[in-house]
This record gives C-alpha cells, sequence and structure tokens, in this order.
C-alpha cells in the first residue's frame, strides 16, 4: 500500500500497520529507529509507537534505500546525509512505477 492511499482521517499508525504496508518485521522498523536520528515516531501512555504520515515517508524511504536498493545502513546514512531530496524522488518514482505495473498487470489479466 502506497501512502497516497492511506485514509486522509487517520493522523497515526501503528508499528504493526507500517511493518505491514512493507511487509517486513517490526524489528526491521526498531533497529531503522536506533540508527537513523530522524526516525523518531511518538509514543503513547503505553509506549505504543504512533507514527504520522512523515515517518512513514521516511520508513519507506530507508525501506526502499537497503531493501530495494541493497545499500547497507552506514550507505543509506551517507546518501540521506548527503543526497536526500535525490533519493526522496527517486524513491517516489519507484514507488510510482510499481503502481503503475501493478495496474497493468491487473488490466493484462482481465483482457
Amino acid at each position: 500500500m502506497d501512502i497516497a492511499e492511506l485514509p486522509p482521517e487517520k493522523l497515526y499508525f501503528s508499528i504493526g500497520e507500517v511493518a505491514e504496508m512493507l511487509a517486513i518485521n517490526q524489528s526491521n522498523i526498531r533497529y531503522w529507529e536506533k540508527e537513523f536520528d530522524f526516525l523518531q515516531p511518538k509514543k503513547n501512555k503505553k509506549g505504543n509507537r504512533m507514527y504520522t504520515r512523515k515517518d512513514l515517508e521516511n520508513v519507506r524511504l530507508i525501506f526502499h534505500l537497503t531493501k530495494e536498493k541493497g545499500y547497507t545502513i552506514e550507505g543509506a546514512k551517507k546518501v540521506l546525509s548527503d543526497k536526500r531530496a535525490d533519493a526522496e524522488k527517486i524513491a517516489e518514482v519507484s514507488a510510482r512505477l510499481k503502481r503503475i505495473r501493478a495496474e497493468l498487470i491487473a488490466l493484462k489479466d482481465s483482457i
């Protein structure tokens, strides 16, 4: 699921929902929180992580660099510190292309 497809009335997402969106383990996201300073979701009174849309964009960007592009954690940190705007644009284009591909496959299957 893409961030743009999320319900507009929902402000916060649990770590389970974020992990399900990206099809990764929750432990990966918790590890990334320790490694990337800018990824610090709010926590409620019970200590549960509550991710905003900006947090989701950050997690998606880290996911793109580490899982899709194959960067190491250190490599992803370097890219984000040097060329964050470029990395965000590339991740956005990649997500769009995946959506288009899925739509084309669905169209092909319906024919």
